[in-house]
C-alpha cells in the first residue's frame, strides 16, 4: 500500500541511512554518525546521531526538500508574504516559483510550498525516530534517555508547530505510528502541547552542551502555543515564569541584549547570548563546504560592486515597513498614518524628514546611510529597480568579520555569503512582547505597557544606534559614538497610563512586534494570529479579516514602487494557511483510491 509522506516520513533503517548525508551538521561539538546501519543506531551513539540529524533540520537546510526555499528564518513564509520584504532580484529570477508565495497565488505543486513541508516532516520523522531507538539501546543509561527522549518531543513539537501555523491541517505521526497513510482532519495542537510540557517536565535547565533545547525553551515555545490558540489565560503564568526565572542554555538570565545589533552578529561571543531563547546553531569554515552556516539565507545579501557577497539581491525590505519606523516629535510610532503622514523614508524627491526609530537602521540598509563598516550602500547594491531603495542588512556580516565569520571555502557556489549568523528562533524580546499581548488581553494593560517599554528603552540606548563617520566594532556590534547620528533618531516610552484604552494598548504591542521583528520571519503568523486564524483549521476559521487587510493595503500602496505585486491579492478564509502540497495528497491515494488528505479551503 502507498503511505503518505512515502519521501517524507520513513522508516527507522531509512533515515538512519540517509543521516549519512542528510545530518550537514557539526552540532554542539559533536558529529554526527556516518555510515549507519540498523546495527549501529541501536546504541547510545547512534540514539545520538539520530538527534543531531533532528537539530540539523532547524534551518530548514539538508534533509528532504531543506534549501533557500524552505529556510528556518522563514524569510520568504514570514517576511516576503507579511510585508516586510520583496522577493527581491530580478522579476524574472524566482518569478515563477518564489514570487507566487509572496502573492498569494501559487498553486498547491509550488516548489517552495512543497519543500518547505517536506523539510518539515524529515524533522518530524527524525525526532520519531529517536524516540524509537531509545528503547532497544541497551548502553544508554536511563537518566540519559529521559533528557533525550524530552529533546525529541521538543523538536518534533517545534516542527508540528511551525506545519500548524503553515500549513493548518496536517496529519499527525508519532513513533508508534506504523501506517503512515493518516487523514489531516483533527486539531494537532493538543498533541504539540503535550510534547512541550513532556519536555518542561524533563528537560534540565541547563543542559550539556549550548544551544541544545532547555526546560526553559519548552515553556517558551508552549507559552507561544497557547498564543496562537488565543489562549492568553493559559499563556501568561507560562511567560511571567519566563520573565522571573528563566535562563538561556548557558545559563544566563533572561534579559535583552544592551544594543540591538548584537542580536544578529556572526561573532562567537554574541551569539547564543542572554536574549536568545532558541537559535539554529551556524558555523564556517569548518569542512562542512559552508553548510553548516545560514546557508538558507545565502541569496538574501545586495548585490553588485562592493556589496557584502555581491550575490544575489533577494529579500528587500518593503517601502512599507521602512515607513513604519516613522515616529512623531514625541518619539512614539504612527500606528496608523505612517504610510500617509509626510513622503516615503528615503524615497522620492523629498523623503521623509521627522524623526525615526533607530531600529530603522539596524533592521535595513539605506542610502546615505553607513552599512556596518562596508560604507554607505551603493545604488548597484540593488539589483532592479523594481526592488525599492532598502538592502537586507540584519544578518549580514561586516568587512571585518570577512573570512572568519564568512565562509572562504574554495569551490563552493556563493560561498562569501554563507555566514555564522545562528538564526534566531525565539529571542527574549519576543516573551515580552507576547506577554504585554496576554496581559492586556486578560486585564493587566499597566504591566503590559512596562513589558513595551522595556523593548523601546533598549532601542533608545544611544550606544546602539548607527553614526556617520564613525568606525563600527563587530566585537561590541556598535558604532563609535560621534555628535553625528545618522538620522533624527527619536524614540520614547509610552507614557503612564497610555494604555488604559485596550484598543490603543492592542494596537501599539503589534505595532512594536512589527518595529522589534521586521525581517525576521514573524510578520506573516503574528498577522495570523491577531486575526484569529491561528486558533482554527481552514473551513473552521474564526477570521476577522484584519490579516487580509494588513496584507492588501500593503500591495495596494507598494505595487507602485514594486511592480512585481501586480496581481498580487490576499483572499479571506484562504490564505491564512498556504495549500496542502499537491504532490502529498496524490501520495495520500491507496492504490488508486481517494485520497486520505484533504485540501485547505480555496486550494
Amino acid at each position: 500500500m502507498k503511505k503518505i509522506h512515502l519521501k517524507v516520513i520513513v522508516p527507522l533503517v531509512l533515515v538512519a541511512l540517509c543521516l549519512a548525508y542528510s545530518c550537514k551538521k557539526n552540532l554542539l561539538d559533536q558529529n554526527p554518525i556516518g555510515n549507519l546501519s540498523p546495527a549501529t543506531v541501536s546504541n547510545a551513539a547512534g540514539v545520538n546521531g539520530i538527534l543531531i540529524g533532528a537539530y540539523s533540520l532547524l534551518d530548514g537546510v539538508g534533509g528532504i526538500g531543506g534549501g533557500s526555499n524552505a529556510s528556518g528564518s522563514n524569510w520568504m513564509f514570514g517576511s516576503v508574504a507579511g510585508g516586510d520584504a520583496y522577493k527581491g532580484s530580478q522579476p524574472s529570477d524566482g518569478g515563477q516559483d518564489a514570487l507566487p508565495v509572496g502573492n498569494f497565488t501559487a498553486n498547491t505543486f509550488n516548489i517552495y510550498i512543497q519543500n518547505r513541508y517536506s523539510v518539515l516532516f524529515d524533522g518530524v520523522a527524525r525526532s520519531n525516530d529517536v524516540l524509537r531507538t531509545i528503547p532497544v539501546a541497551k548502553d544508554l543509561p536511563a537518566d540519559q534517555a529521559k533528557v533525550i527522549a524530552a529533546e525529541a518531543k521538543f523538536l518534533r513539537a517545534f516542527y508540528y508547530l511551525e506545519l500548524r501555523r503553515t500549513f493548518g491541517q496536517v496529519p499527525y505521526v508519532d513513533e508508534t505510528t506504523t501506517d503512515y497513510n493518516v487523514p489531516n482532519t483533527a486539531e494537532i495542537f493538543p498533541k504539540i502541547e503535550a510534547d512541550f510540557k513532556a519536555a518542561m517536565a524533563d528537560l534540565p535547565a541547563i543542559p550539556n552542551n549550548v544551544g541544545r533545547a532547555n526546560k526553559w525553551a519548552a515553556q517558551a515555545y508552549l507559552a507561544k502555543t497557547y498564543m496562537y490558540e488565543r489562549n492568553f489565560a493559559a499563556a501568561l503564568p507560562l511567560l511571567q515564569g519566563l520573565i522571573s526565572g528563566g535562563v538561556t542554555s548557558k545559563g544566563d538570565k533572561y534579559k535583552l541584549n544592551d544594543v540591538f545589533q548584537q542580536n544578529f552578529s556572526p561573532e562567537a561571543s554574541q551569539k547564543n547570548s542572554a536574549e536568545s531563547v532558541f537559535a539554529a546553531q551556524t558555523s564556517v569554515n569548518d569542512g562542512a563546504n559552508g553548510q553548516n552556516g545560514n546557508a538558507g539565507d545565502d541569496l538574501n545579501f545586495p548585490y553588485g560592486d562592493g556589496a557584502p557577497g555581491g550575490c544575489c539581491g533577494w529579500f528587500n525590505p518593503s517601502q512599507t515597513l521602512g515607513n513604519s519606523f516613522k515616529t512623531d516629535a514625541n518619539g512614539l510610532p504612527l500606528l496608523d498614518t505612517y504610510n500617509t503622514v509626510g513622503q516615503d523614508v528615503s524615497n522620492g524627491a523629498t523623503p521623509w524628514s521627522g524623526n525615526v526609530d533607530p531600529r530603522l537602521d539596524i533592521t535595513v540598509g539605506r542610502p546615505g546611510v553607513p552599512y556596518l563598516d562596508w560604507g554607505n550602500p551603493k545604488p548597484n547594491w540593488i539589483r532592479d529597480a523594481t526592488n525599492g531603495v532598502f538592502n537586507p542588512r540584519k544578518n549580514v556580516y561586516s568587512l571585518a568579520e570577512r573570512g572568519s565569520n564568512s565562509d572562504v571555502t574554495p569551490g563552493v557556489w556563493n560561498n562569501v555569503q554563507l555566514v555564522s549568523n545562528n538564526i534566531n528562533l525565539m529571542r527574549y524580546s519576543d516573551i515580552l512582547l507576547m506577554a504585554a499581548e496576554a496581559e492586556i488581553e486578560v486585564g493587566s494593560t499597566a504591566a503590559a505597557e512596562t513589558d513595551v517599554n522595556l523593548v523601546r528603552a533598549r532601542a533608545a540606548n544611544v550606544k546602539g544606534w548607527v553614526y556617520k563617520n564613525s568606525t563600527y566594532a563587530p566585537g561590541s556590534s556598535t558604532y563609535a559614538i560621534t555628535a553625528t547620528p545618522a538620522d533624527k533618531y527619536k524614540v520614547s516610552p509610552y507614557p503612564a497610563g497610555s494604555f488604559g484604552d485596550k484598543n490603543y494598548a492592542r494596537k501599539a504591542v503589534r505595532f512594536e512586534r512589527k518595529l522589534e521583528f521586521g525581517m525576521e520571519g514573524m510578520r506573516f503568523f503574528d498577522l495570523q494570529r491577531w486575526d484569529g486564524a491561528s486558533a482554527g483549521l481552514p473551513g473552521k476559521l474564526t477570521s476577522d479579516g484584519s490579516m487580509a487587510a494588513a496584507i492588501n493595503a500593503f500591495f495596494a500602496y507598494d505595487v507602485r514602487i514594486n511592480s512585481q505585486l501586480q496581481g498580487a491579492h490576499f483572499t479571506p478564509n484562504k490564505n491564512e494557511y498556504y495549500p496542502i502540497p499537491g504532490k502529498q495528497i496524490d501520495l495520500s491515494k491507496s492504490l488508486g483510491g481517494k485520497a486520505i488528505l484533504v485540501q485547505n479551503n480555496g486550494y
